[in-house]
């Protein structure tokens, strides 16, 4: 692992393929031995948690984090209380050590970031010619009249090698 993670970005509108591609690449980075963080930004209010849970009742009776632990894996809530969305360094900040962090979403952050094209997609209008952090584009669709590497959309390979020579990535520790 690097003392300070690699950052790669996944950006494209509503149903572009962004989280079929976080997941692929996940796996991918995973399996060539690095260790992989996520980062997801929502546009809308979620919840992971199910209503009646002893965590959810903490919550709703105004806890300002609560941590949900178990010997295979650990949450921590954080409700906002109406004070502002945190940044995405904020974030960042709170990750265990990894190689890399892909975030999906963020569409506005100076990292460098694949642009997600599918024909399905709520909105097809590029964001690459608007946003000069985007560094390539993975579409499944032919894409011309483009100065960016295009990808196949499902070229996982491919993309994974690509961001890894983008963000200077080193072979993982074994």
């Amino acid at each position: 692992m690097t003392d300070k993670p690699r950052i790669f970005g996944i950006s494209g509108w509503k149903n572009s393929g962004k989280t079929g591609l976080a997941v692929r690449l996940v796996e991918e980075f995973t399996r060539r031995g690095y260790r992989i963080s996520t980062i997801k930004h929502a546009h809308h209010d979620f919840d992971i948690d199910k209503v009646g849970a002893d965590s959810y009742r903490h919550r709703q009776a105004g806890a300002h984090e609560v941590a949900l632990v178990s010997g295979t894996r650990y949450a921590i809530m954080h409700e906002l209380r109406g004070a502002d969305e945190p940044s995405f360094e904020d974030i960042l900040a709170r990750l265990g050590p990894c190689d890399l962090v892909l975030i999906e979403g963020y569409k506005r952050e100076p990292v460098p970031k694949i642009e997600a094209r599918r024909l399905d997609a709520k909105n097809r209008e590029p964001l690459a010619p608007n946003d000069p952090h985007i560094v390539a584009i993975a579409a499944d669709h032919p894409v011309a009249d483009q100065p960016l590497p295009v990808f196949d959309l499902d070229d996982t390979q491919a993309i994974a090698d690509f961001i890894a020579r983008v963000t200077g990535l080193s072979q993982p520790r074994t």
